[in-house]
């Protein structure tokens, strides 16, 4: 098919609205535009889902006008959160993964130029916001699929379902249409597709489990501490600990107000 749709989230503070990631293949003269009030990390995904794909051996469909949309159009997009879901959606416009398999699950990760996937900010926000239902509209809540560290940070919520990836190949593999062989002569990493699936209190590592947050030492803004105490009471209060917020010059003393908490 020449038009896919794959699902991400954007990041505006401690939201995590969802964003449509729209990728449409069409004949005409080569050119690959991206449209959805897009900032410069986001319009630099080009360059970096083009090396991505062709350096992993997958091919890039240079011979074709390209057309990605995040949608919603009015919704301040940032960061290189989308560099693995605008992959997919080539990929799925243009056959080499099966788009019908990617639903029910949501994408989030920078690329490296070699098809590594490193880790985003906000990906704690992402599984609150499923947990909450926010843009979620199937019955079931979808998977989330992030790089290694991200992933790791999603987990924290008590019933998010989650997915370390570690290489764009290990995301291509588990959405290859049935039959098809891998995407390139080199052997799968076994720990590429890893299911992190923690328990709704007891499995978190102690130093998470009873709210230790790192706050920045020098030149963190209200809003950056305000947000990092806010995550910290939050995993408090959904493992079912008791915990206290230790703060600095009382700069995070608002925190103690956490909407969380309301």
């Amino acid at each position: 098919m020449s038009l896919s749709v794959i699902q991400s989230r954007a990041l505006l503070g401690l939201a995590a609205p969802q964003v449509c990631v729209e990728v449409h293949l069409a004949n005409g003269l080569p050119s690959f535009t991206l449209v959805g009030l897009a900032d410069t990390e986001v319009k630099e995904a080009r360059e970096r889902v083009r090396s991505a794909l062709q350096n992993s051996g997958l091919e890039f469909p240079a011979n074709q006008r390209i057309t990605v949309n995040l949608a919603p159009a009015d919704l301040p997009k940032d960061s290189g959160r989308f560099d693995l879901p605008i992959a997919l959606g080539l990929l799925a416009a243009h056959g080499v993964i099966d788009a019908a398999q990617l639903a029910g699950h949501e994408f989030a990760g920078e690329l490296s130029l070699g098809g590594e996937l490193r880790p985003v900010r906000g990906a704690l926000a992402m599984a609150l916001a499923l947990q909450t239902g926010t843009g979620v509209t199937q019955q079931v809540t979808p998977t989330l699929v992030l790089p290694p560290g991200s992933a790791e940070e999603a987990a924290l919520v008590p019933g998010t379902r989650v997915v370390r990836a570690r290489h764009l190949l290990d995301v291509v593999a588990r959405f290859r249409p049935t039959g098809a062989g891998t995407a390139t002569d080199a052997p799968p990493d076994p720990d590429g597709w890893a299911v992190l699936v923690p328990s709704a209190h007891g499995d978190i590592k102690a130093t998470i489990s009873v709210g230790i947050a790192t706050f920045p030492s020098h030149g963190a803004t209200m809003d950056e501490l305000t947000h990092c105490a806010d995550l910290a009471l939050y995993i408090v209060k959904r493992n079912g600990r008791n915990g206290v917020l230790v703060y600095h010059n009382d700069i995070a003393k608002e925190s103690i107000d956490s909407p969380f908490f309301s």
